[in-house]
């Protein structure tokens, strides 16, 4: 239904095929919301919602068209896809961005490991669940169409600069340490063939400036808004404890009075 009907690739995103499934995409999306449109403002997190929504459209469709030309099983042409789970993926990588080395309270897990691990555990499920198509290629597409966006397409107003060339930022920092040099490997041909010529005239360009850091690429940016990401996560933990001890501060007195 998409060939005739191409705004599906922009609308379904928004559309749940379940309650749990909505009730999980409003709590992510006011919980990681909370914390990331302080830092890239409004316009910036509307237009990631939008943008990261239609390319994975755009992946999945693609993907789900190719599998039904190599196996022609029609259920790959009429299986209903959609979700917001693609964004909540790209969320996650923006978090990992943000916050990499802030550790979650009681988990003990760093953010930067939370689109690995959330791609980890949903490749497991897929195993011993057969509705697992519905989910799996929109989260995998939503990580890495996050990871582009923010790598090499995301303007910072600060420095009109675009993208985030920082290398704890790299495609190998999603996985383990030891696969990593076997993925900047594969990794690095597929940009030098994308970004090749823009990287030789940023050269030149650094070099015709005497060699000063170009605006984004400078590391004391980049620390900066980390920084601002941990704060702005830190402020949210704080009051989310206060809340807690105030309910439990209440509690307390209620059952004080109710003994006397």
């Amino acid at each position: 239904m998409t060939i005739p009907f191409g705004w599906n690739l922009i609308t379904a995103g928004y559309i749940e095929q379940s309650i749990q499934g909505l009730v999980v995409s409003t709590l992510g999306l006011l919980f990681m919301g909370k914390l990331l449109e302080p830092i890239w403002g409004s316009k910036e997190f509307l237009k990631f919602i939008f943008v990261i929504n239609f390319l994975t459209s755009v992946c999945v469709f693609i993907t789900a068209m190719a599998l039904y030309g190599v196996t022609r099983q029609e259920n790959y042409l009429y299986m209903p896809l959609s979700g917001f789970h693609g964004v909540l993926a790209g969320f996650l990588v923006g978090i990992k961005q943000m916050v990499p080395d802030q550790e979650l309270p009681r988990l003990k897990i760093k953010a930067k490991w939370l689109p690995s691990l959330m791609l980890l555990f949903s490749i497991a499920i897929s195993f011993f669940t057969p509705e697992s198509a519905t989910y799996l290629s929109t989260l995998i597409f939503g990580t890495y169409m996050g990871w582009i966006y923010l790598r090499y397409l995301q303007r910072k107003p600060e420095s009109k600069h675009r993208g985030d060339p920082n290398e704890d930022f790299a495609f190998s920092t999603f996985f383990p340490e030891f696969l990593r040099p076997m993925i900047d490997l594969i990794a690095s041909k597929f940009h030098r063939n994308l970004c090749g010529k823009s990287e030789a005239f940023i050269d030149t360009l650094a070099y015709s400036l005497g060699s000063a850091p170009l605006p984004g690429s400078d590391p004391i940016e980049a620390s900066r808004r980390r920084e601002k990401g941990a704060r702005a996560l830190e402020e949210r933990l704080a009051a989310e404890s206060l809340i807690a001890a105030g309910k439990k501060s209440e509690e307390l007195q209620i059952n004080g009075t109710n003994n006397v």
